[in-house]
């Protein structure tokens, strides 16, 4: 549909009061990190950060975000500076941007007030774009920055992907990427020059390999190929050498493979075998941890992995029936084998290192809004972002906790204008930003998919005295989904009306209106909560009658004027940036301990009880010295029950490990039809798992409708992320110290502070640092 001749409308609230960064107050600190060893990552005096920001918050984004250097020698030295930089750089492209001809917003006024809205919204925590917005956004039009030439951008006058001249004047602002392969030597090698391209300004990406020949099959010139696997580890080493963001990130990237493939045993048992070479290393004196010796010997460890599973095959599964592997080229069966056997391989090998993760191709392609234009083949590295190849995702997520009253109530109408501000913000950016290749340029200008999430619902439910494993839990957690995506989805139509729907719109009409409908009936399916409940009692009702209404008005606009995105929603792992907002938790995890390290101004540490415990006292009516006490008593190691929490509320304090698998999969499954994308989390298991254990959840997570699931037994790798005793204490943990070699394998490669989980990836809450992370 062309667009009309109106324009984006963005007015003040007059009962907000004042806006933008002049809504907080600012102060001068010293940013200061040291490693445990006291060695210095880290001296930024004078940092000028917002008064109400944590010291964490405050050193994650000097280290992370903060420019070092700039034209003259000098770097950022102001969050302030920072906001307004990347803020600024998207408010001057909508206004020197013509889309149609027609200028983004009706006047100036709103221009300013967009932008404004955009920076309240991050200074106040309630939201945050993604890593590569903060690396990249803004270096050229606030400080002249000029970066290397070969990205692709979008062409309003010639109406085509061009290659720019400078990188930073169209800057690379997604995280997520999904990158097409075929079996063609020059498209593999292209593939490792783009891939390079995107880690070098901290983005991640995915590929389906499947298109690979197997070392079983003939080349055209004669004799066998050298196989998929071969060319795995040149992809593995290309990505482990390649710093992402330009800083100490790890690359991010994703390997999806389908299960005919005739190498398929040879890749579920990679990373297991190269685990077992690794832990012999490490048994002979060489280093640990994912930088140390012993893994930088092996392959494997600078990706993610996961299969696509049919239906056809887990319905073999269950039928003990058989399965095959075909050829890449004729498609003729290479070998036949029991279903069970390959089923029983993926879970040994995720009981050894977590890797690989399944991918559900009937849950994917049932959800696919744009199944008229081809299949969605991958995702990527954090399994969120599933959708064509050759796309890209920018995410934004934001902060449920602030959106929670002092009463319990969740302020609907300041949810909805965060994410009014956010999408625009998001479409903005998809033609704004580069890319690596005209094809995803193109490709992300003509379908425009958007990854609007949130963080920190562990720790929300936590303070509104819900235990994770409740019912109580599932509906509120399933109706803000619903209300973050219907609304967003109404935004979307909104934008569609002004400047016209998605390119690929049209020839995917009807796919698309058929998951937006699926979208908005799922509603009636979201379990009422009981009643009567000695929790505290969240007014899931008033979040559902808003989710309802924002439905409506998305799907009949829809059908009048289309959508001007894809895609709107997913539910990234959030490590840095849960962290930046001072969240206690990342994307849809629980809490995974209840107890953090504090750093101190002086140096030193200090165990702190999270801050969502107190809130949640309070919620359950404890008193202040009662409240007091507990937290005196479980930061010296007492359990809950222990510190004086009763035994009624035991179960709001549940932490990760605590909580049982079958409530992780519940959750994922009462928010995944409120998505577009899908969930990245981790099913977290005790290191007395079994194998049949991780099987039964595989075949749980496929019978729910998940679009995929990954597992984390606790010391199944010898460079596993945080166990809580290192540094934090769970409420099943006492504080005991870890043996000097257990402690370090649980340590941060660059500061040597204990990493949590995060959705599929690691990161370290004192320094920001990512392991596998976009």
């Amino acid at each position: 549909m062309p667009p009309s001749s109106k324009r984006i409308q963005f007015k003040s609230d007059p009962l907000a009061g004042p806006k933008g960064l002049d809504a907080v107050s600012w102060t001068r600190r010293d940013s200061r990190l040291k490693d445990q060893s006291g060695r210095v990552l880290q001296d930024a005096l004078g940092i000028e950060a917002p008064a109400a920001w944590s010291d964490q918050a405050v050193n994650i984004v000097v280290r992370q975000y903060l420019r070092k250097t700039l034209p003259g020698g000098n770097g950022e030295t102001s969050i302030r500076d920072l906001i307004s930089r990347v803020t600024g750089a998207i408010r001057q492209f909508a206004d020197q941007n013509e889309k149609g001809k027609i200028s983004v917003f009706e006047s100036p006024r709103d221009s300013e007030n967009f932008e404004k809205k955009l920076a309240q919204i991050v200074v106040e925590q309630k939201a945050s774009f993604n890593s590569p917005v903060w690396f990249n956004c803004g270096l050229f039009f606030k400080y002249g920055v000029k970066g290397n030439a070969g990205n692709f951008a979008w062409d309003f006058a010639s109406q085509a992907a061009l290659p720019i001249a400078n990188a930073y004047e169209r800057p690379q602002c997604s995280a997520c990427f999904i990158q097409s392969l075929d079996d063609d030597l020059n498209s593999i090698f292209e593939l490792v020059k783009n891939e390079a391209r995107l880690f070098k300004y901290g983005s991640g990406t995915g590929t389906n390999f499947s298109n690979l020949r197997g070392r079983q099959e003939a080349m055209s010139g004669g004799g066998l190929s050298s196989g998929l696997m071969s060319f795995l580890e040149v992809f593995d080493r290309a990505a482990g050498a390649t710093k992402s963001g330009g800083t100490t990130r790890r690359a991010a990237k994703m390997v999806c493979l389908d299960l005919d493939h005739p190498e398929i045993f040879d890749f579920i048992r990679w990373k297991a075998k190269e685990e077992a070479k690794a832990q012999a290393l490490i048994a002979a004196g060489f280093s640990s941890g994912m930088d140390g010796e012993a893994y930088r010997t092996v392959s494997g460890q600078n990706s993610n992995n996961s299969v696509r599973v049919t239906d056809e095959f887990m319905q073999a599964v269950k039928a003990d029936g058989v399965w095959s592997t075909r050829s890449r080229k004729t498609g003729a069966v290479i070998e036949t084998m029991q279903a069970r056997a390959v089923f029983r391989a993926l879970a040994e090998s995720a009981w050894v290192c977590a890797d690989p993760g399944v991918q559900f191709e009937g849950a994917i392609q049932s959800w696919h809004t744009c199944s008229a234009t081809a299949k969605i083949r991958a995702s990527n590295p954090c399994s969120e972002f599933m959708f064509l190849d050759d796309t890209a995702c920018n995410l934004a997520s934001m902060n449920l906790f602030k959106f929670v009253q002092n009463d319990g109530t969740f302020d609907v109408a300041d949810f909805r204008a965060t994410i009014r501000a956010l999408i625009i913000a998001q479409d903005l950016l998809v033609d704004f930003a580069s890319y690596p290749s005209a094809l995803i340029a193109n490709n992300s200008h003509r379908f425009r998919p958007l990854g609007l999430g949130y963080a920190n619902l562990g720790a929300t439910l936590m303070a509104l005295g819900i235990p994770y494993d409740s019912e109580l839990a599932r509906a509120w957690a399933a109706s803000v989904t619903a209300l973050m995506t219907g609304e967003a989805y109404r935004v979307s139509a909104e934008l569609a009306e002004t400047f016209g729907a998605f390119e690929g719109w049209s020839e995917n009409r009807v796919s698309m209106l058929r998951v937006i409908g699926q979208h908005s009936s799922t509603l009636e399916m979201i379990s009422k909560p009981p009643g009567k409940t000695h929790f505290a009692a969240a007014p899931v009702e008033e979040i559902l009658r808003a989710a309802r209404e924002s439905w409506k008005i998305a799907e009949s606009k829809g059908v009048a004027t289309g959508f001007r995105n894809s895609q709107v929603s997913v539910l990234a792992p959030t490590g840095t940036i849960a962290f930046m907002m001072d969240c206690d938790t990342t994307g849809i995890e629980p809490d995974f301990a209840l107890v953090k390290l504090k750093t101190l101004a002086g140096g030193g540490h200090m165990r702190i009880v999270n801050q969502s415990v107190s809130r949640a006292l309070r919620t359950l009516k404890y008193d202040e010295n009662s409240i007091a006490r507990i937290r005196e008593k479980i930061e010296n190691g007492a359990l809950p029950i222990e510190a004086g929490i009763g035994p009624q509320h035991a179960a709001v304090f549940a932490t990760a490990e605590e909580i049982l698998p079958e409530a992780h999969l519940q959750m994922m499954a009462a928010v995944q039809p409120f998505l577009s994308g899908a969930i990245s989390k981790t099913v977290n298991l005790p290191s007395s798992a079994s194998v049949e254990d991780i099987e039964s959840i595989y075949v749980r997570g496929w019978e729910l409708g998940l679009k995929a699931v990954a597992i984390y037994r606790n010391g199944s790798k010898s460079s596993q992320p945080l166990q809580a005793a290192s540094g934090t204490i769970s409420a099943t943990t006492k504080n005991q110290p870890l043996s000097s070699a257990q402690d370090d394998l649980s340590r941060c490669p660059v500061c040597s502070y204990p990493t949590v989980v995060s959705g599929t990836c690691w990161v370290c809450p004192e320094c920001g640092h990512s392991i596998a992370c976009s």
